[in-house]
């Protein structure tokens, strides 16, 4: 890699200069941009020149891809010959909601294949929504002898057979960390798997798992604990050994999971509490009470997950205990519950926003809302980067005025200018992507459900919105001339996903045919040309079509 530099000064600088070149020695560069660690920076970096190039590529140990077929595996080797760390997101995003059908691709198993023969040095790996089956598993085990850390969100395909490859034959790791995914939970032995000599494990989440937690591990896992069921009938003394072990857990920084849970049981956390960043209870069913009685352990807490079954008073908890509080993220007990009986209301939102100045994330379910709430919070925590409302009955106003919620939405992206990402939900009419046009200038990923009045709507997003690189949308009358307002965005973008809208197969193939460079894929049933597509998945690709699209994806 090394080659001679002319020295700086002179003619030899403008000679340097001109050619675009570096005046630092490649050793010397590739240290310094090892130390610049947004992906976003040194994709910038390696833009500056060949050389800079040449060092960023030499000098990469990590790679994020979002969408596992914008890049082949063989094309990531080739440009990065150094990576320890991968990160790959592969289904799209609605797949969560079942919009993705079964069986429609991003395994895993082809990239592990390819990693083996170039990366033997291999060391993390953190996967979403990607297809992962126990052979997979077990040859990632086998394959990677100095890996360390495996975290898996969403993904399916495997069972704890699997999680005991991984325990077995990763003899280094620190970190397994599975949560909200689709597993065969044949069992809680895989945990007896790991070896008596590991001690580097730190963090163990296993959350979406009912499995028996045996006692006598907890103590061993030092930062991080994730837990399935927690409601074993306990004796006396196994309750003492259970808070002896919490005791002990004095640098827990993370907890999650508690899928069942009693006041008796919560009381042996608090020990544990005083250091905890980061309290997951989104499987676990709390009433405020209940809640408010933990959060007053955890003066530090940054980031909290909740069912709405803490209601309104839980969240008033929140906004009373946790000051430090960035991220809050309300899911739905029951999403499908027809009548509200419990849950969260603008009430619980606003005593949030009252006490938590620093929150900048939010993801909230919630039955009701209002214009006025909305515009409060915002107020009170103007710099939300991430804001994600999700009113959970379609085409629903604001319950006091019945108007559309269209200045709620208005509110947030006029006064949250580093805002980045953006769920809209609700009665909701073109009035709103107006909004998002004129005022949402650093936004990147927009989610749009059930919302809109015509076709302008999402032009004025398109038209508006310079930085966006993900736009879903489902249940919305976007048509033809929407999906063509975006030609000369898509190249630029990560992916456009649209399901139930008013989007033709003629449409997609003008699309196609006026950006080939494009990956156009659509969902659908057949039927002619001027028949609505169910789904349409456009996203940028270096590596052409892909080459395991079921039969009932049809790219153009």
């Amino acid at each position: 890699m090394s080659s001679k530099r002319k020295k700086k000064g002179g003619s030899g600088d403008s000679d340097e200069s001109t050619r675009g070149g570096s005046i630092f020695p490649d050793e010397v560069l590739e240290r310094v941009l090892g130390l610049v660690k947004s992906r976003k920076d040194r994709s910038s970096v390696s833009l500056v020149c060949k050389d800079w190039f040449n060092a960023e590529r030499w000098s990469r140990t990590h790679v994020f891809i979002g969408n596992c077929y914008s890049v082949s595996p063989e094309i990531v080797i080739r440009r990065f010959p150094n990576i320890r760390s991968v990160s790959l997101k592969g289904k799209p995003r609605f797949s969560d909601f079942n919009l993705v059908p079964p069986n429609w691709g991003a395994d895993i198993h082809s990239w592990l294949v390819v990693f083996a023969s170039k990366y033997p040095n291999l060391e993390e790996l953190r996967l979403k929504r990607m297809t992962v089956t126990d052979e997979s598993l077990e040859f990632l085990g086998r394959s990677f002898p100095n890996f360390k850390a495996l975290s898996m969100m969403s993904c399916d395909g495997f069972s704890t057979d699997g999680l005991a490859a991984i325990a077995t034959h990763c003899k280094n790791l620190t970190e397994l960390d599975i949560l909200e995914n689709d597993i065969n939970d044949k069992s809680g032995n895989w945990l007896s798997c790991f070896p008596d000599t590991l001690k580097s494990l730190q963090v163990l989440n296993f959350a979406s798992l009912n499995s028996d937690v045996s006692f006598e591990s907890l103590e061993k896992l030092l930062t991080e604990l994730g837990t399935g069921s927690f409601s074993q009938e306990l004796t006396l003394r196994q309750y003492y050994d259970l808070e002896d072990a919490f005791k002990s857990c004095n640098n827990l920084h993370t907890l999650s999971g508690l899928l069942e849970s009693t006041v008796l049981y919560l009381q042996v956390l608090f020990p544990a509490s005083a250091n905890l960043t980061f309290l997951n209870l989104s499987y676990a069913i709390l009433h405020g009470g209940e809640l408010a009685g933990l959060l007053s352990h955890c003066p530090v807490l940054r980031r909290l997950w909740v069912l709405d079954t803490v209601e309104d008073k839980g969240l008033k908890a929140v906004g009373l205990s946790c000051p430090l509080l960035e991220e809050l993220r309300v899911f739905p007990a029951d999403p499908y519950a027809d009548n509200l009986v419990h849950g969260v209301t603008e009430s619980g939102f606003l005593a949030v926003s009252y006490g938590c100045p620093k929150l900048h994330y939010v993801l909230y379910f919630c039955h009701q809302m209002t214009n006025e709430a909305v515009a409060t919070i915002v107020q009170n925590c103007p710099d939300f980067t991430h804001f994600r409302l999700c009113i959970m009955n379609p085409h629903q106003p604001d319950y006091l005025t019945k108007q559309p919620m269209d200045e709620a939405f208005g509110a947030v992206v006029k006064t949250c200018s580093k805002l980045r990402r953006l769920a809209i939900s609700g009665l909701l009419t073109d009035i709103t992507f107006e909004y998002i046009g004129k005022y949402a200038k650093n936004l990147e990923t927009l989610s749009v459900a059930f919302a809109g009045s015509s076709d302008w709507g999402m032009q004025c997003v398109m038209s508006g919105c310079p930085k966006l690189r993900k736009l879903e949308i489902r249940d919305s009358p976007f048509g033809n001339a929407a999906l063509l307002s975006g030609l000369e965005r898509y190249e630029s973008m990560r992916s456009l996903w649209m399901s139930a809208c008013k989007v033709t197969m003629n449409g997609c193939r003008i699309l196609a045919k006026q950006v080939p460079r494009l990956n156009v894929e659509v969902i659908k049933d057949g039927g002619s040309d001027e028949c609505e597509a169910e789904s349409v998945y456009v996203y940028r690709s270096v590596a052409g079509p892909r080459r395991d699209a079921p039969s009932f994806v049809l790219t153009l």
